[in-house]
C-alpha cells in the first residue's frame, strides 16, 4: 500500500557567499577566495547556518565547504542574488581546489538573472529589498570595512559574518515578495 504524500519534500536552499581577491591572474584580474558562506532552507528561514574562514585553522576552508555541500546536496533548488554568475562559479572553483567533486547541476532561482525585464532602475539586492519593503535590510560595508574583512582580522570577519547572514535573511524575504508580485521568471538549471 502506498502512503499519500502529505507535503512537498523538495527543499529550497537560500545562500550567499562573501569572497576576497586572492592573486593576480591576467590583465589585472584576480582570483577569488571564499571567506564566508551563509545558508538557510526557505521552509525554516530563521535557521541560518554560517561558516567564516578562520585564518588560524588550516582545515577551515575544507570544513566550511563540506558543511555547505551537505546542505546543497539536500536541496532540489538553490536561490540567491546573482548566484549563477557569481556565487556558484566561485564556490565550484573553491570546491575543486579543495579536493571535492564539482557541484552537481541544480535548479536555480536567481533574483537578478531571473528578474523580469525592465530598464533604468537598479537590480541590486539592496535596491530591490527596499523596493519590495523587506523587513531585513542589507548590512552595509564601506571600503575600510572590506579592507579589514579581506585581511581576515577578527573585526573584519565579524562584519563579514553579519553581512552574509543579513544577505540570506533579506533575500528570503525579497524572493517571496518578487514571486508574489509576479516579477520572477521560471527557475533555470545551472550546470558547472
Amino acid at each position: 500500500m502506498q502512503l499519500p504524500l502529505t507535503r512537498d519534500v523538495r527543499r529550497i536552499l537560500d545562500f550567499d557567499i562573501e569572497n576576497r581577491p586572492s592573486s593576480y591572474w591576467y590583465d589585472g584580474q584576480t582570483t577569488a577566495e571564499v571567506t564566508a558562506i551563509a545558508w538557510a532552507f526557505t521552509d525554516k528561514p530563521k535557521d541560518i547556518s554560517v561558516r567564516v574562514l578562520d585564518p588560524d585553522d588550516s582545515l577551515s576552508m575544507e570544513n566550511m565547504l563540506y558543511d555547505f555541500l551537505n546542505a546543497y546536496d539536500e536541496a532540489y533548488m538553490v536561490t540567491g542574488h546573482y548566484i549563477r554568475k557569481h556565487d556558484l562559479p566561485i564556490l565550484n572553483g573553491a570546491i575543486i581546489e579543495n579536493g571535492f567533486l564539482p557541484l552537481s547541476p541544480k535548479m536555480t532561482s536567481d533574483t537578478k538573472l531571473d528578474l523580469i525585464r525592465y530598464s533604468d532602475q537598479p537590480k541590486t539586492q539592496e535596491y530591490l529589498g527596499r523596493l519590495m519593503d523587506t523587513k531585513a535590510s542589507k548590512v552595509h560595508m564601506d571600503q575600510a570595512d572590506w579592507r579589514e574583512a579581506n585581511r581576515l582580522t577578527p573585526e573584519g570577519l565579524a562584519k563579514t559574518k553579519k553581512r552574509v547572514i543579513g544577505d540570506v535573511r533579506q533575500h528570503i524575504q525579497l524572493r517571496a515578495a518578487l514571486i508574489e508580485r509576479g516579477m520572477l521568471t521560471k527557475p533555470k538549471l545551472w550546470k558547472p
